[in-house]
C-alpha cells in the first residue's frame, strides 16, 4: 500500500467521486469518516476528488459545512443540463482539505422511481416491492447522484474509464447500480459501514453472536420486514467492482448475511487537525467541567467536588446496540459499591427533544426553586414513555437506586451536541476534554468512531470486543487502560452481568488512581490514536481503488469478447 500504488492511482484516475447522505450533512458517524479522511485524499487527487451529498438545505436553514463556489467545476452548477428536475450546487466542504462538494437537489426523481425500480429489478434483481420509510428518499438521492456523476464526466470531458465512483451505505446503493447500467466503464466501490440486516437483528433484541453461523440474511430480511434495504445492499455489494467494509467484525457479518466477502477492509482513521492544541484543550477542559458540574448541581442540589471523575457515553441512540443499557446498569452497580469517590456519569445521545427543562434553566440562572421531576434529564422529551433511556432512568429513580445523596450521579443530555441545545451549549468536540473517561459498551458496533474520537482527544476509553475498533486495538496493543488508554471488555450473548461488573470495577479503579496513572493513561490514549491516523489507513483505500480498476478492466474486456 505504498507509493507505487498511490502514483498509479494519481496517474489513472481522472475523477474520484464519493457519494454519501452525510456529505455536508452531519447525521451520524459516516460524516466523521468522510470529513476526517478528506485531507489525505485531497493531497493525492486535488480537485479531481468530488464529494456528493444531498441538498436538503434552505435559505433559512443553510448547511454550516458548505461554502458555495459557483465557478468550480467549470461553472457546472449553472451550465450543466440535468434531467428529472435535478439541480446541483457546487462549493467547498468546510473541513480540513476543503475538498469540492456537490449538493444534489433530487425532489424531481420521486415521480420516476417506479420506472427506476422496474429497471433495477430487470437488470439486478433488486426487490423494491416491500419498500417503506426512508427507502424512496435514499434511492431518489442515489439515482440523482449517479446521473450527476455521468453528466460531470461528459461535461468535464473526462474519460469514463478514468472515473472511480465510491458509494457509501445502502442509501447510495441504487446509485451504484444505476451508474453501472448507464456508464459501465466507470469503476465502482461500495462500502457498507454496517449491514442493514445485522443492525436490525440486534435492534430487535435477537442474539446475533450465539447463532451467527446459522443466520441467513435473506430469511431474516423477510422475517424483519427488511427485504427492500437488504436486497439493495446485497446487490450493490455483489455488483460493485470493489466491495469494502470498515472492520474485520463487519467483514464476517457481510460474508454471512450478504453472501459477499469484502475485497478489502478499510478501517476508519482520524484527522489530528480536529484535536485542539494543548493550551486550548486545557481551557476547554476547565470550561466544560464547570458547566457539567453546574448542571449536576442544578438537577440534584449537590455541587460535585472539583476532583470528581466525569465519565460519559455518546453516539447514536440505539439502546442495546450502543450499550446504553449496559452503561446505565454499570453506573448503578458502581453506585451500590462506591462509597468514596464522587463520579458524574453523562449519557450524551440525541433523542426526540421537546424543550429544555424549565426548572433546570431557572436553577442555572439562579432564579429557581425546587427542581422538578425528572432530576436526571436536562430536557423534556416528546416520547418520555417510550424512550428507553428515559424509561430506565425513571424506573431506577422510582426504585431509589439513583438520585438522592449518592456518590454517583447519572445525567441524560438527550441532544445532538452542536453548541446550541439550550442547556449545555457546548459542541461535542469542545466537551470531550472535560471528560475523564468514556465508556462504549457496544453490543453491535461495526467500527466505533466514538472511542477513537475519545482517545484522539486524550480521553481513555472502555469499549468492547464487539466493536471493530475494539478488535483492532486487541490486535495492536496489550489490553491496558493505564498503558494504552483503551480497555476492551468481552461482551457476548451470555455474559451481560459479568461485563457490567467488569466495567464498574474498571471505573472504580480509575477513579481511585493517582495523577501519574491518569497522565499515563491519557498519553497512552494519544499513542493509540496516532496509530489510527488517516495517514496510516489511507493506503487501504489506494488498494480499493486499484482493485476496482482492475476488476472493471477485466469486466469490460469480458464484455467486449461477447
Amino acid at each position: 500500500m505504498g507509493k507505487k500504488t498511490e502514483e498509479k492511482n494519481n496517474d489513472t484516475i481522472g475523477l474520484l467521486t464519493e457519494v454519501s447522505w452525510e456529505v455536508c450533512n452531519k447525521v451520524g458517524g459516516i460524516f466523521t469518516v468522510l470529513s476526517t479522511k478528506a485531507r489525505c485524499l485531497k493531497e493525492q487527487f486535488g480537485d479531481r476528488l468530488v464529494f456528493i451529498g444531498p441538498d436538503v438545505w434552505t435559505d433559512d436553514n443553510p448547511s454550516p459545512w458548505f461554502d458555495e463556489k459557483k465557478r468550480l467545476l467549470k461553472s457546472a452548477s449553472s451550465k450543466m443540463k440535468l434531467p428529472m428536475g435535478i439541480s446541483i450546487r457546487v462549493g467547498r466542504w468546510k473541513i480540513p482539505g476543503t475538498p469540492i462538494a456537490v449538493l444534489v437537489k433530487f425532489d424531481g426523481v420521486y415521480e420516476h422511481l417506479n420506472t427506476v425500480f422496474g429497471k433495477m429489478w430487470e437488470e439486478f434483481k433488486v426487490d423494491s416491492l416491500h419498500a417503506y420509510g426512508d427507502y424512496n428518499e435514499g434511492c431518489a438521492f442515489a439515482v440523482a447522484s449517479a446521473i450527476v456523476i455521468r453528466s460531470l464526466v461528459e461535461y468535464l470531458e473526462i474519460g469514463e474509464a478514468e472515473t472511480v465512483a465510491h458509494f457509501n451505505e445502502w442509501t447510495s446503493g441504487m446509485g451504484l447500480l444505476y451508474l453501472r447500467s448507464v456508464m459501465p466503464q466507470a469503476a465502482s466501490i461500495f462500502t457498507t459501514h454496517a449491514t442493514s440486516i445485522g443492525r436490525s437483528i440486534c435492534g430487535n433484541g435477537k442474539p446475533l453472536y450465539e447463532y451467527f453461523e446459522n443466520y441467513n440474511g435473506d430469511q431474516m430480511a423477510y422475517e424483519l420486514n427488511m427485504e427492500a434495504k437488504h436486497s439493495l445492499e446485497k446487490r450493490a455489494a455483489q455488483y460493485a467492482d470493489c466491495f469494502t467494509t470498515v472492520s474485520d467484525v463487519t467483514a464476517l457479518e457481510c460474508s454471512q448475511l450478504l453472501d459477499v466477502t469484502p475485497d478489502v477492509v478499510t478501517p476508519n482513521g482520524f484527522e489530528p487537525d480536529f484535536v485542539p492544541s494543548s493550551a486550548k484543550w486545557k481551557k476547554l477542559r476547565t470550561n466544560g467541567r464547570n458547566r457539567l458540574f453546574e448542571i449536576v448541581e442544578a438537577l440534584t442540589g449537590h455541587r460535585p467536588d472539583s476532583e470528581a471523575l466525569i465519565v460519559a457515553t455518546s453516539g447514536r441512540n440505539e439502546y442495546r446496540n450502543k450499550g446504553l443499557d449496559m452503561f446505565i446498569d454499570s453506573m448503578v452497580a458502581l453506585a451500590e459499591k462506591n462509597e468514596e469517590k464522587e463520579i458524574c456519569a453523562f449519557i450524551l445521545v440525541p433523542a426526540w427533544v421537546k424543550e429544555p427543562s424549565e426548572s433546570l434553566l431557572k436553577k442555572l440562572s439562579g432564579n429557581g426553586g425546587e427542581a422538578e421531576y425528572p432530576d436526571f434529564a436536562t430536557h423534556r422529551l416528546n416520547n418520555e414513555d417510550s424512550d428507553n433511556v428515559f424509561r430506565r432512568l425513571s424506573q431506577l429513580r422510582a426504585e431509589g437506586r439513583i438520585g438522592g445523596n449518592r456518590k454517583v450521579s447519572i445525567v441524560y443530555i438527550p441532544c445532538y451536541l452542536d453548541g446550541s441545545d439550550g442547556v449545555l451549549n457546548i459542541a461535542y468536540y469542545d466537551l470531550l476534554p472535560a471528560i475523564d473517561m468514556t465508556i462504549f459498551a457496544s453490543y453491535y458496533e461495526p467500527w466505533g468512531y466514538t472511542p477513537l474520537e475519545s482517545v484522539a482527544f486524550g480521553v481513555p476509553t472502555l469499549t468492547t470486543d464487539k466493536a471493530g475498533f475494539g478488535k483492532w486495538v486487541e490486535g495492536i496493543s496489550r489490553n491496558s487502560l493505564s498503558e494504552f488508554g483503551v480497555k476492551v471488555i468481552e461482551r457476548n450473548d451470555n455474559n451481560y452481568a459479568s461485563a457490567v461488573g467488569q466495567i464498574a470495577g474498571e471505573v472504580l479503579r480509575y477513579a481511585a488512581s493517582g495523577k501519574e496513572v491518569r497522565k499515563m493513561a491519557r498519553e497512552g490514549a494519544e499513542k493509540t490514536a496516532s496509530l489510527a491516523d488517516w495517514s496510516k489507513f489511507i493506503g487501504y483505500y489506494d488498494q480499493a481503488f486499484e482493485i476496482a480498476m482492475q476488476k472493471r478492466n477485466a469486466r469490460m474486456a469480458e464484455k467486449n469478447k461477447k
